[in-house]
């Protein structure tokens, strides 16, 4: 069952959370909506699930027009961050409820609540409450709940976003290999850039009720769009720069040349580049020439990445570098050293400019 919201947009008052919107999910896929707050991305989910009507634009569920119909017409499994289970209920009777809403016979309602409750390996809790569950545990059953009466499409509002860092991670495998298993065409809304590219087919970016980009997780990642794109993704540095000859040249006279992308240079050839921390590297001499002076402000050596914050004085700019835990060793890095950040990575082009 493909989804598809065509052209949509949705007024609060004078705020507009839809600015004319289309979106496209295949059939089988995982997409997720990408965004800051306020983008419009929970907006876009209810307006698909019916729980909000667009002001203009229609909603199709295949080649069917469901702009009009309710919520409980359209067939949809919803997902709320704070799980929203029945407390006075047990784990069985929260899976089972939209089945007895919906009639189905006792003994298929038992098979269908103990299948699911296998598949989420919570069969031993199905005779608890959801005080007695952890945070993981009660976003499986409501997830599996929303599956119960075997919805044609699944929607889920940052269905990770109260749990702690290490739970969210396992979550994220386990709904990517249940998605894999079950095949459901589900939307997730998230603003989390890596639990999108972790678990999506297809990834849209939006902001301001706009989408920016649509794509899959490497195409988005490798090619952004545009500057707000290129900076929601992660850790970037926005650096001021002047474009000559094709080249991004640092400062007003230097020739510190950056690899990273221009989008879309100015009439007086002043505009910002912006530099992945990667696309950087740290040396004690400046023996290639290509770099720029700083002193260190700060390291962060946890993880498989060691992350460098420095003070660039000539240029008035705070930048980060990503360097490897082998380089960090080797350079012996400390606070308030003078060191010289060099470009690594090749000249990356993009749609509206090349460097």
């Amino acid at each position: 069952m493909s989804i598809t919201a065509q052209n949509v947009t949705k007024r609060f008052g004078d705020f507009v959370a839809l600015d004319d919107v289309t979106v496209e999910c295949p059939a089988g896929e995982l997409v997720a909506l990408l965004g800051p707050s306020g983008g419009g991305k929970t907006t876009l989910l209810r307006v698909i699930a019916g729980l909000e009507v667009p002001d203009s634009g229609t909603v199709l569920f295949k080649d069917d027009d469901i702009t009009k119909h309710s919520a409980r017409d359209r067939n949809v499994g919803f997902v709320f961050q704070h799980y929203a289970l029945f407390r006075h209920m047990t784990v069985f009777e929260n899976v089972a409820f939209g089945l007895r809403v919906r009639k189905w016979a006792e003994p298929r309602v038992r098979d269908r609540v103990l299948e699911l409750l296998r598949l989420v390996r919570l069969e031993e809790k199905a005779g608890l409450y959801p005080a007695n569950l952890s945070g993981g545990q009660k976003q499986r059953i409501a997830l599996v709940r929303a599956l119960a009466p075997e919805p044609k499409v699944m929607l889920l509002d940052e269905p990770f976003g109260a749990l702690d860092a290490k739970v969210r991670s396992e979550l994220r495998d386990w709904l990517r290999r249940l998605h894999n298993e079950l095949h459901v065409t589900s939307i997730f809304v998230t603003h989390d850039q890596e639990e999108a590219f972790e678990v999506a087919d297809r990834v849209v970016v939006l902001n301001k009720g706009r989408v920016e980009q649509t794509g899959a997780p490497v195409e988005v990642f490798e090619r952004p769009a545009n500057g707000f794109v290129m900076d929601f993704l992660g850790n970037v540095n926005k650096l001021p720069v002047r474009v000559e000859g094709g080249r991004a040249l640092l400062g007003e006279t230097g020739t510190v040349e950056l690899p990273g992308r221009v989008f879309g240079a100015s009439e007086n050839g002043r505009t910002d580049a912006y530099v992945r921390p990667h696309e950087l590297d740290l040396a004690r001499t400046a023996d290639g020439g290509n770099c720029l002076l700083a002193r260190v402000l700060h390291v962060n050596p946890a993880g498989s990445v060691v992350k460098v914050r420095l003070w660039a004085e000539d240029f008035g700019l705070m930048i980060n570098v990503d360097i490897t835990p082998e380089r960090y060793r080797a350079l012996a890095l400390k606070p308030t050293e003078p060191v010289y950040i060099t470009p690594k990575a090749e000249a990356v082009s993009d749609t509206d400019y090349a460097i």
